[in-house]
């Protein structure tokens, strides 16, 4: 017996064994049972999810890890009861089991009940079964869905003829309408809704519960006549005690960012020597700070600021300058009061708590295929997030990429310093043009990257300058008005170049100067993080390069083979284009599992002074970040096989597509695991007429016949401010081969990769 069929030996006699002791009972006490399953099921309504109710019950069986299995359920279940090291250590490795509870069952359905009501299904029906067979419980909740009203009439009671005309103006997004059904979700939204729109307006002590709702549903057929009342009095309080709704203005404005706590504070202990501050007015803004030197220029501070002494209060903008503080890497917490100082004015204290100005961070990536190619990308970055006192950031960042075959000559070495300062300011434009949430910002980086492979040395200078904003936080727009990229190679190996057939392909290899502008569009529905909810987002990147140059064509020089030069190399002009779309459900018992889907296109073109894309701006695939089940630049173009005039492979092309699946889910303490399928390739859009070889080149007849794909799972220990990655991709269809490989064949060489990352992959 060989060593390989000995280790499969092994693992199938160890899987064997654990199916065979896998109880998830044993250490249930007699006349009790393990919560096994819950089950909805709704007879009546149509539009009622029944796993939208699933989060109302009170009791939740042990989760699943994948297709219904909890192998640490079993792992808990081996203990032997005793409280020694072996059953401490099962107990904390594994996952108690749920003992069924007949209380929560009773408490569950009185909350599916008020739940309906709420969701306006009146008097509904809820009934369980309870079905238990060896120490295993399955119970069904039976729900038959109680009547709904349309309403179909409106009227509007309102005290106030100020703000009767102001809710009567916003009557198109009410949420109220005719033909909607009725129900307390409905009115809660509405009030809340109406609530923003006149706080807006300067009613800064008006609250929802000034509102008072009123459906009459008698001898109507199910149907109702809604009455919405706005009364001068909330609904803690009596018919006496209603008085006039007032308008507010803005008063003054402090921003506290001294040690104490509070405007009041720095009043009471302002005798006291240690509590010495100094205040400065700037832009009808009153800053306080300790004595010496403020951590940030007064005249920052004021411009972050969008409240107005003596104008209207406006709940949004105090909300928006909230959002802007907050934007700003500085401060570690933000938090704004208001405070009412006579009948029509509101004081605001800003009160900003320091972070730490100075940091590193430290990042490593790695992969490895079945193939013994090693590649690690070590990083490491500094910041500080103050560099001139006006919330400024500076980062340098050193990292690495090693890629080698242990036992053997074959290395790849890359090394690369970058810089960057973002500024916290439109520069060459004025504020007024942004007044939003966030604060614009203007970013100036540079860059110096050294590669040395087998095939040739390479030096990459580069620079650039742009802006980004965004519009009420969903859009995220950075336009770079100025890329400049300088390339030089030097020890270019001859038998090298001459192996490359494809004159584009050559042409990529020359030392080329690229300017240029560059556009990054981002559209998201939820920009918070961690995500609690479903969300979509949608990146768009674009390049282009060389157009202003080549206006000045008739003042360049020309090589031989009629390339017009900028500093004696030929200057590239192309564009490139890249779209990545994703979308992830989040659901579980807590948020904790996600369905995550990515679709990404990508299509680049060289013209004019350039036949092709300068090397840096091709496509590839593979990597722990794409196609998982290949080493990065392994994969493509089309059914090419593997260039054997690089040492390393570096595959790459015009043209990308890739969609990828994830299945994420909790594992036991901070691990999650996933499973996830991908799919994708590069090809080339031309192909120059003397190369006989046409497997790279896309065509819309057959490239489906050519996507390569590979499934695989993953381990991820999620430690909050980060998540560690680690995902093993097996290939199931290779287009270089033209075949698909079973599971028997996935652990075999040249059939898997080891990717470790950092964050999920998108």
């Amino acid at each position: 017996m060989n060593l390989l069929k000995a280790c499969k030996l092994t693992v199938y006699l160890t899987l064997a064994v654990f199916v065979a002791s896998c109880s998830t009972t044993r250490v249930i006490p007699q006349g009790e049972s393990r919560l096994k399953s819950n089950k909805i099921v709704v007879k009546n309504a149509n539009d009622i999810n029944p796993s939208a109710l699933l989060p109302y019950l009170k009791q939740k069986p042990n989760s699943s890890i994948i297709f219904g299995i909890n192998p640490f359920l079993c792992v808990y279940n081996w203990s032997d009861g005793k409280d020694n090291w072996w059953g401490r250590l099962v107990r904390k490795i594994g996952q108690a089991p749920v003992i069924f509870d007949r209380d929560l069952v009773i408490s569950s359905n009185s909350n599916l009940y008020n739940h309906l009501a709420y969701e306006g299904y009146y008097n509904s029906v809820v009934k369980d079964t309870v079905v238990t067979n060896n120490k295993k419980t399955k119970v069904t909740y039976l729900v038959t869905a109680g009547k709904q009203y349309t309403i179909d009439t409106i009227k509007y009671n309102i005290a106030d003829t100020s703000i009767r005309k102001i809710y009567l103006q916003d009557t198109s997004k009410s949420f109220i309408k005719i033909g909607a059904k009725l129900s307390e979700d409905l009115l809660e939204k509405e009030s809340q809704r109406a609530t923003k729109v006149i706080r807006d307006k300067g009613y800064f002590n008006f609250s929802k519960n000034y509102f008072f709702f009123h459906a009459d549903t008698v001898n109507r057929n199910s149907s109702a006549s809604l009455t919405v009342n706005i009364n001068n009095y909330t609904r803690n309080e009596s018919q006496k005690e209603a008085k006039p709704q007032v308008v507010y203005s803005f008063g003054k404005i402090y921003v506290n960012l001294s040690s104490r706590t509070s405007i009041t504070e720095i009043a009471i202990n302002d005798s006291l020597p240690e509590l010495r501050y100094d205040t400065t007015y700037n832009n009808n803004v009153t800053i306080i700070t300790q004595q010496g030197k403020p951590l940030i220029r007064p005249k920052v501070i004021s411009r972050i600021n969008l409240i107005t002494p003596g104008t209207i209060y406006n709940e949004q903008t105090v909300q928006n300058t909230y959002l802007r503080y907050s934007t700003v890497q500085l401060f570690n917490s933000v938090n704004i009061q208001m405070d009412e100082v006579d009948s029509n004015n509101v004081v605001t204290n800003i009160k900003l708590t320091p972070s730490a100005l100075q940091g590193y961070k430290l990042s490593l990536e790695a992969s490895s295929n079945s193939s013994e190619l090693f590649g690690i990308s070590p990083g490491i970055s500094y910041y500080h997030k103050n560099l001139f006192r006006g919330g400024e950031v500076f980062n340098i960042n050193v990292t690495g990429n090693f890629q080698f075959k242990p036992g053997s000559n074959v290395r790849s070495n890359e090394l690369g310093v970058s810089m960057s300062l973002n500024i916290p300011n439109f520069l060459l434009l004025n504020d007024r043009f942004f007044r939003g949430p966030i604060i614009p910002s203007t970013e100036v980086s540079a860059l110096y990257n050294y590669q040395q492979r087998p095939e040739y040395t390479r030096n990459i200078i580069s620079g650039s300058y742009g802006y980004s904003w965004s519009v009420r936080n969903r859009f995220f727009y950075k336009i770079n008005p100025v890329q400049i990229n300088i390339v030089k190679i030097f020890n270019i190996s001859e038998s090298f170049y001459e192996s490359l057939k494809d004159p584009f392909l050559k042409n990529s290899y020359q030392n080329h100067f690229d300017i240029g502008m560059g556009t990054n569009f981002y559209y998201t529905t939820d920009a918070s993080t961690p995500h609690t909810k479903s969300y979509f987002y949608l990146r768009w990147v674009n390049d282009i390069s060389g157009n202003i140059i080549s206006l000045f064509n008739g003042a360049l020089s020309k090589n031989s083979e009629g390339d017009r030069l900028i500093w004696g190399s030929p200057y590239s002009q192309y564009f490139r284009t890249e779209v990545s779309a994703v979308y992830t459900w989040i659901f579980g018992k807590n948020s904790d599992r996600g369905l995550a889907v990515r679709f990404l296109a990508g299509i680049g073109k060289g013209y004019g002074n350039s036949i092709s894309l300068p090397f840096e701006k091709l496509f590839w695939a593979g990597g722990a970040y794409g196609l998982r089940g290949w080493q990065a630049r392994t994969v493509g173009p089309g059914y090419s096989q593997i260039d054997t005039a690089f040492t390393i492979p570096n595959q790459t092309g015009d043209m990308k597509l890739e969609a990828n699946i994830e299945y994420r889910f909790p594992l036991f303490w901070l691990f999650d695991g996933a499973v996830f399928v991908d799919a994708g390739n590069v090809w080339n859009i031309k192909q120059h007429d003397d190369v006989e070889d046409r497997s790279g080149l896309f065509k819309f007849s057959t490239f489906y016949k050519h996507i390569a794909a590979d499934c695989g799972i993953g381990l991820r220990l999620n430690l909050g401010f980060t998540l560690l990655r680690l995902d093993m991709g097996l290939k199931t269809y290779n287009p270089a081969t033209d075949k698909w490989t079973g599971p028997g064949r996935w652990l075999k060489k040249g059939n898997y990769g080891l990717q470790f990352g950092i964050d999920y992959p998108f």
